[in-house]
């Protein structure tokens, strides 16, 4: 198949697009885009300078790409979305370049689901495998790893990280990282154990997930501060690389890590 681009559509001649390309009504596509091969743009969409897309993409009616970021130390310098393949951009979802305060990179790594409305802010990360439903909030410098689930309403404070494996539930305020493998929710979130569905859906083993069960009682329940939890959790279970990804999180955190909803403040 051939690449197909509707006469309404307006199409950059400096922009770079991949084979059998769909490009639908009055979309926009302006200089310094690249978008990969076999990638669908729906009516509507706008797309503009220093945005790549990667292969297989879908992007649905009204999205806005690329646009410069929300920022007020912002002075026009060069920066990017990087956009990776077989990802789904919802109705309406709108993904802000970065900033020299950063990488200056905003980047939605492969496999990614971003339901309708969803807005990504400058210098935000997200991770493989990963959605995000409808209404989801990233400000600037948002750190989302991979396979993490986000429920709809949820807004995410900047610089906050959400661990691979994680859940937010629906309608949470994030203003702290969630650790891996854990699941929170909740007005502000705090942590409700692990995302145990998460998990077996993605081939935890019955003796990964114990393990990690017994490191989030120990580190967010039995102890009374995060540094005597990881001491615990390093002498007493195994090493392996949950338990190491697990540690350096916490260990990494500048926001401070959101506690266990049975825990009357941080620690």
């Amino acid at each position: 198949m051939a690449t197909e681009i509707h006469p309404t559509a307006i199409v950059s001649k400096k922009a770079k697009i991949g084979a059998n390309v769909k490009i639908g009504p009055f979309s926009i596509i302006e200089d310094n885009v690249e978008i990969g091969d076999n990638t669908e743009i729906s009516s509507n969409v706008k797309i503009k300078n220093y945005t790549s897309i990667g292969e297989n993409c879908k992007i649905f009616e009204g999205a806005v790409i690329g646009n410069i970021p929300q920022h007020l130390g912002f002075e026009g310098e060069k920066s990017f979305v990087k956009i990776g393949n077989n990802v789904v951009i919802r109705e309406y979802c709108t993904i802000h370049r970065g900033t020299r305060f950063d990488d200056g990179i905003t980047l939605i790594n492969d496999n990614t689901y971003l339901m309708a409305y969803v807005h990504i802010a400058h210098d935000c990360k997200v991770g493989k495998n990963t959605i995000l439903a409808n209404n989801v909030t990233l400000a600037g410098h948002v750190h989302i790893g991979n396979n993490v689930f986000i429920g709809g309403l949820t807004p995410i404070h900047q610089f906050c990280r959400i661990g691979d494996y994680a859940m937010v539930g629906g309608a949470s305020a994030v203003d702290k990282d969630i650790p891996p493998y854990t699941r929170a929710s909740k007005n502000h979130a705090r942590l409700y154990g692990l995302n145990l569905v998460g998990l077996k859906r993605n081939g935890f083993t019955s003796e990964q997930i114990k393990i990690l069960k017994e490191a989030y009682k120990i580190l967010f329940i039995k102890s009374s501060t995060l540094e005597e939890g990881i001491r615990k959790v390093l002498e007493e279970l195994p090493e392996t690389e949950e338990i190491k990804n697990l540690i350096n999180f916490i260990k990494n955190s500048k926001r401070g890590i959101t506690p266990d909803a049975t825990k009357k403040k941080s620690v």
